[in-house]
């Protein structure tokens, strides 16, 4: 591993506080040596990293407000030389490779054991990206095909989010809840996605979702 600060400073950001939690109980048994700061949004996220100067961002994709993929990008953006490892619940199919794209350092996924957690924030400290087994098969099965762009990489990342949601059935009132949003602006949202991707009903929406492993 290459050398590093003796004493590591690390940046949970996720909207759950018992989740952020176990990460940094994980984290500081395993790295004696990191300072963990928590976030539970993209603001608070800004202004932590602002003032802590970190050397490693554990990033939670999908937090209500500003997604975690348009956190990612302003991190980029404002400190380009911070990794940032994302940690989602959906599998690599849904946003690896998206966020990868976005300037990811890491994707893994909140199934995966806490010893995999460890290996992947080790790895990007020392120089690497990460890249579990899972996302390596991904990442060569993308590589083989055309290199067209599949309807649901068409979509922005808060489009992505909703689509996902409406391929569930979830209802238009309840996305709403959950991003913090107005149920006029998920309306709206949803009547891009099918325009974007071809589509004129959630049903077919689902139907390519679930063809895609995406849900």
């Amino acid at each position: 591993m290459s050398q590093r600060k003796k004493t590591l400073c690390i940046v949970v950001v996720d909207d759950h506080a018992i989740f952020r939690r176990g990460v940094r109980d994980i984290l500081m048994e395993s790295l004696p040596q990191a300072r963990v700061v928590e976030a539970g949004d993209a603001p608070t996220a800004m202004r932590v990293i602002d003032t802590n100067s970190p050397d490693l961002v554990v990033l939670d994709i999908s937090m209500p407000g500003r997604t975690g993929v348009d956190l990612l990008r302003d991190i980029n953006q404002a400190h380009p030389s911070l990794p940032v490892l994302v940690l989602s619940m959906h599998p690599e199919e849904q946003y690896a490779v998206r966020v990868l794209k976005a300037g990811a350092a890491g994707y893994l996924t909140k199934m995966l054991a806490p010893n995999e957690l460890v290996k992947a924030v080790e790895q990007i400290l020392g120089g690497e990206q990460y890249v579990s087994d899972a996302l390596g098969q991904l990442l060569a099965r993308r590589m083989t095909r055309s290199e067209a762009p599949l309807p649901h990489e068409l979509l922005s990342p808060r489009e992505h989010e909703i689509m996902l949601q409406l391929a569930v059935g979830k209802p238009l009132k309840e996305i709403a809840l959950d991003l913090s949003i107005t149920i006029q602006t998920v309306s709206t949202h949803r009547s891009r996605i099918l325009r974007k991707m071809g589509f004129k009903t959630n049903a077919e929406l689902t139907r390519y979702a679930v063809e895609q492993k995406l849900i």
